[in-house]
């Protein structure tokens, strides 16, 4: 037993080495894509940090919503961000899951680089839309009389530019159409019903999504409308944004590693060994080094044709 665990141990240790030196390879090309990601994420931050000062609490509007969904009232809010939070590191602890696992499908590297495009692209139209209109906010610490409706002016540039993580995400008021927590779910959802291989975990993250939707209204952190045009937009940007950028390289197969972009060296290399071939007369393709003879002038490829053209001029 104990020399079984050792030698899984091992396997484990050598396949975790070898996807590490694959995704640092991957990282070293597509890093700017990532870190631009990362960068308008703290934008979108400090976007909806800065749509809080232009909050003013008043009445909450009507909505359809709120007078199907019961209330869930202040003291269960923490349901909907469970959820949400169970979803988010679901989601990226499967993003890594070729680093443990013998079979996998994708790159971990670029599939970040492909969720991060989806993002961005559906939160720069969440804040162009937020920044329209700004609604009163329904969710508690947004409504009239609580101390944190409205935001003090901020004494230094410094202030704002913290956006004070974590609160100020978690009691932002003013950024609500469309809803980021839906943003981040669908995105993640339609990126698992591509590249995800297990049906049921596809169909459960779709009532998971479903069941986050229901949630946020109940909390009422969020309008209906909200919600509703956080479906019909991400699905949208996802959809154009998909055929739009380079189809990742499937690994299922055991040959993605040939349709990974080349890094500098290697395309030298290759670029030279094709000059060595042209030169020596021999093409990339196998099928054609073959003994090349030359005869009156002519250069013939096959015992054959030699003996049939000198047969001819012997005639």
């Amino acid at each position: 037993m104990t020399l079984y665990i050792g030698r899984e141990a091992s396997k484990l240790w050598k396949r975790v080495c070898a996807e590490t030196t694959t995704e640092l390879n991957l990282l070293s090309e597509n890093w700017k894509y990532l870190l631009a990601g990362l960068i308008l994420q703290y934008i979108h931050g400090l976007a909806a940090r800065g749509v809080h000062y232009l909050h003013r609490p008043g009445p909450t509007l009507q909505d359809v919503g709120f007078f199907l969904l019961p209330e869930l009232g202040p003291d269960k809010a923490y349901i909907s961000e469970t959820v949400f939070t169970f979803v988010f590191l679901s989601f990226v602890l499967w993003t890594f899951h070729p680093f443990i696992f013998k079979a996998k499908k994708i790159y971990t590297v670029l599939l970040w680089c492909r969720v991060l495009a989806f993002l961005v692209a559906s939160q720069s139209l969440r804040i162009i839309t937020f920044y329209s209109t700004q609604l009163p906010g329904p969710n508690y610490h947004c409504r009239e009389g609580s101390k944190l409706a409205r935001l003090p002016r901020p004494d230094s540039a410094f202030e704002v530019l913290l956006i004070n993580f974590p609160r100020g995400v978690i009691y932002g008021c003013g950024d609500l159409i469309f809803s980021s927590h839906m943003i981040f779910t669908l995105v993640f959802v339609l990126t698992y019903q591509k590249y995800g291989t297990r049906r049921c975990i596809k169909q459960f993250a779709w009532l998971i999504a479903v069941a986050q939707s229901f949630l946020i209204v109940a909390s009422r952190k969020h309008y209906t409308v909200d919600v509703v045009v956080a479906w019909y937009t991400v699905n949208l940007v996802v959809f154009f944004i998909d055929k739009k950028l380079p189809e990742l390289p499937d690994r299922s197969n055991g040959s993605a590693s040939l349709l990974l972009p080349l890094s500098t060296k290697d395309k030298d290399s290759k670029t030279k060994e094709e000059n060595h071939k042209l030169l020596n007369g021999n093409s990339g393709d196998p099928a054609d080094w073959r003994q090349r003879t030359q005869v009156n002038g002519k250069t013939l490829e096959d015992g054959n044709t030699v003996h049939a053209e000198t047969t001819t001029n012997g005639a």
